[in-house]
């Protein structure tokens, strides 16, 4: 009798819980509109949080996943972590494994000089990017880990209008 009720009671949360899963992940965000221009993006790790200002005014915030070694800036290739610093966006590919990307102007001179001083590679190809092809079913639920190599995900739709809105060589500052 104990048995059958365990099983009832975790049947009915993972009812629940898939559910709940279900809603956020279906749940309409707040979009950009097409008129929209960003010249600033504003990457927070520790809040994982990407903010897009035009001049002063914030037009959006995007919850985010990064690399797999969230803390600390990336000092070499392969160390799974999402530099540090001012960059620029300097690139975009419509035609990426990861939907559409944004490329960011990692590394700069002094990344290259310390990855250098360690006789590494600092990498490169750091992107905003949205899911692997074919995995856009994810959507928001791949925000509930960073995963990446030391890049910035959002969903297929955020780099969509984000694709869309970034201006050529935007600044974008990338915080603890």
């Amino acid at each position: 009798m104990m048995m059958k009720k365990a099983a009832i009671i975790s049947i009915y949360l993972l009812l629940v819980i898939f559910t709940c899963a279900a809603i956020y992940n279906l749940w309409p965000e707040q979009k950009l509109t097409s008129e929209s221009k960003i010249d600033y993006l504003l990457v927070e790790k520790s809040q994982r949080t990407m903010k897009a200002y035009f001049g002063t005014q914030l037009l959006k915030t995007y919850k985010i996943a990064i690399g797999k070694n969230a803390i600390g800036h990336k000092v070499f290739e392969g160390d799974q972590k999402t530099p540090e610093g001012l960059y620029s966006i300097n690139d975009r590919n419509p035609n990426s494994d990861y939907h559409k990307n944004l490329g960011v102007s990692y590394p700069n001179n002094m990344d290259r000089k310390t990855a250098k001083a360690l006789g590494k590679s600092p990498g490169g190809d750091i992107k905003i990017h949205g899911l692997r092809n074919g995995m856009g079913f994810i959507k928001k639920l791949h925000r509930t880990f960073n995963w990446t190599n030391g890049c910035i995900a959002v969903t297929d739709s955020e780099v969509d209008e984000l694709f869309a809105a970034v201006v050529p060589n935007a600044k974008i500052e990338i915080r603890p």
